[in-house]
C-alpha cells in the first residue's frame, strides 16, 4: 500500500511539474527579427524591457540583416503551420501574400477587446498596409517614405527660395542650376533618382504615377497599368533621362538607393529623390554636403497631389501561436510611445506614431524628423496583392526598358498590364 501510494505521489507530482512547464512554455513569447547587430542589441534590451515589465518572457529568434533571406526564414515556419515565431517583423510588401495565405491572425479583436487607440498613428498607413479584406492584420512599428533632398545653398544662389512644388518646377530649376554649376564641375546632375531594374524602380514610378493622378490598382481592386496619366508620366521619367538630359544615362543601369545617395552627397547634384536613411550620411562630419541640404515633398504634376512610396515594417502575430495574447501584449509594446520614441533616438528609425512628430523630445533631438510628418501624410502603398512579387517583377521590367528607350511608355505598360492580368488570373483574381 505504501509503495502504491509512493508510486502514486511521484506520478502526480511529475504531471503537476510537465503542466506547469507546459503552462510556462505557452506563455513564452517567440520573436523573430534581423538587421543590423546594433539593431538586434537595441531589441534584447526592448524584451528585457517587455519582460520585466509584463513578467511574459520573450526568446528573440534572429535573422540575417537580408531582407530576401529574412523572407525565406519565415516562409518555412509560417507555411508549415509552425507555432513559432510568434511574432515577427514584415517588410510592407509581404503583408499582402501573409494576409492572403491565411498566416495572420486578425488583431481587430485585441484591439477592440482592450480599448487601443490608433488615433496616434498615421491611419492612411493603417489602411494602406496593415489592413486586408477589411481585417487589421499588422502594425506599423516604423515607416519610410521616398522624399526630395535638395542643395538648399545651390537654390539661394541661384536665386529659388523653396524647393519645387511641380515637376514643371524641379526641371526649370535643375536646367539653370546644371547649366551654371557644370562651368566648374562637368559630373554635375539636376536630378538623381531610382531607375535600375529592381524593387526600387516600381517605387519611384509609383510616386511619378500617382502625383499625375494615376493609380496601378484601383478602388475596385482592378490593375490600371496603363492608364493614361501612367503612361504621361512613365514618359515624363524617360525624358528626364533623353530629352531634359538632367538625370544621368546610367539612370535606368545603375541607379539604385546607394547610388544615388553617394553621388549627390559627393556635391554632384541639385536634387536627390531617396529614403529617409540618407538623411544621416548627408550630414555626417565627413559629407561634402553637410549642412547644406534640406528635404521635403518630392514634386507632384500640376493639379495632383504630393505623392510618396510607403516602405517600412510591419509587425503581425502569426495565426498558428499558441500564445496570442502574450504575443498581442508584445505587439502593443512594439509599438507604444516609449518603444516608438527609443527607435527613433538610439537607431534612427522613423516612428509609425503621428503624435512622435510634434513631440519636444523629437524637436530637441532629431528636428529633421518634423518635415517627414508631411512626407508620411502623402504616403502611397504599392498593391496589397498576395501576387504582388510577380507583378513587380513585370513592371520593373517594362518601366525600365522605356526608360532605356528601347519601348515606347504606352507599349511598355500595356504589355505589363498583359502580364500582369494573367498573373491575377492564376490567383483567381481579375
Amino acid at each position: 500500500m505504501r509503495l502504491l501510494i509512493g508510486v502514486v505521489s511521484v506520478v502526480v507530482l511529475t504531471a503537476l511539474v510537465l503542466t506547469l512547464s507546459c503552462a510556462r512554455q505557452e506563455e513564452e513569447v517567440t520573436l523573430m527579427l534581423g538587421g543590423a547587430p546594433a539593431e538586434l542589441d537595441y531589441w534584447e534590451e526592448i524584451i528585457t524591457e517587455f519582460s520585466a515589465t509584463t513578467g511574459i518572457p520573450v526568446e528573440l529568434m534572429r535573422q540575417p540583416a537580408d531582407t530576401d533571406q529574412r523572407r525565406q526564414s519565415l516562409l518555412i515556419p509560417l507555411k508549415a503551420g509552425e507555432s513559432d515565431p510568434d511574432v515577427f517583423l514584415m517588410d510592407i510588401i509581404w503583408i499582402g501574400q501573409f494576409a492572403a495565405s491565411d498566416w495572420l491572425e486578425p488583431l481587430d479583436a485585441f484591439i477592440e477587446r482592450d480599448g487601443f487607440d490608433l488615433a496616434p498613428f498615421f491611419g492612411d498607413i493603417i489602411d494602406l498596409a496593415d489592413k486586408y479584406a477589411g481585417r487589421t492584420v499588422a502594425m506599423p512599428v516604423y515607416i519610410d517614405a521616398g522624399l526630395l533632398y535638395f542643395r538648399s545653398d545651390l537654390l539661394t544662389e541661384y536665386g529659388y527660395d523653396r524647393p519645387p512644388d511641380t515637376w514643371a518646377e524641379l526641371l526649370e530649376m535643375s536646367l539653370e542650376v546644371q547649366a551654371g554649376e557644370r562651368k566648374r564641375n562637368p559630373g554635375f546632375w539636376g536630378f538623381l533618382w531610382q531607375g535600375a531594374q529592381y524593387e526600387g524602380l516600381v517605387c519611384t514610378f509609383l510616386e511619378y504615377a500617382v502625383s499625375n493622378g494615376g493609380l496601378l490598382v484601383d478602388a475596385n481592386g482592378d490593375l490600371v497599368l496603363n492608364r493614361d496619366e501612367n503612361v504621361h508620366a512613365l514618359r515624363f521619367m524617360r525624358d528626364l533621362i533623353s530629352d531634359h538630359a538632367i538625370s544621368p544615362p546610367n539612370t535606368y543601369t545603375e541607379m539604385k538607393e546607394e547610388e544615388v545617395r553617394s553621388t549627390f552627397q559627393g556635391g554632384n547634384a541639385l536634387f536627390e529623390r531617396n529614403w529617409p536613411y540618407a538623411w544621416g550620411l548627408h550630414q555626417a562630419e565627413d559629407s561634402p554636403v553637410r549642412g547644406k541640404v534640406g528635404i521635403g515633398l518630392l514634386p507632384r504634376f500640376e493639379g495632383n497631389r504630393h505623392a510618396a512610396a510607403l516602405g517600412g515594417w510591419h509587425v503581425g502575430i502569426s495565426k498558428s501561436s499558441n500564445t496570442k495574447n502574450a504575443a498581442w501584449e508584445l505587439v502593443k509594446f512594439m509599438v507604444s510611445r516609449e518603444a516608438q520614441l527609443g527607435f527613433t533616438l538610439r537607431l534612427g528609425w522613423n516612428p509609425a506614431r503621428r503624435d512622435l512628430y510634434d513631440s519636444e523630445e523629437i524637436a530637441e533631438q532629431a528636428p529633421h524628423l518634423i518635415d517627414l510628418k508631411a512626407v508620411f501624410e502623402n504616403a502611397t502603398a504599392r498593391p496589397n496583392v498576395p501576387y504582388y512579387s510577380l507583378l513587380s517583377r513585370a513592371l520593373q521590367q517594362k518601366v525600365n526598358a522605356a526608360l532605356a528607350g528601347s519601348i515606347e511608355p504606352r507599349q511598355a505598360l500595356d504589355e505589363a498590364q498583359q502580364e500582369a492580368l494573367e498573373i491575377a488570373e492564376r490567383y483567381g483574381r481579375h
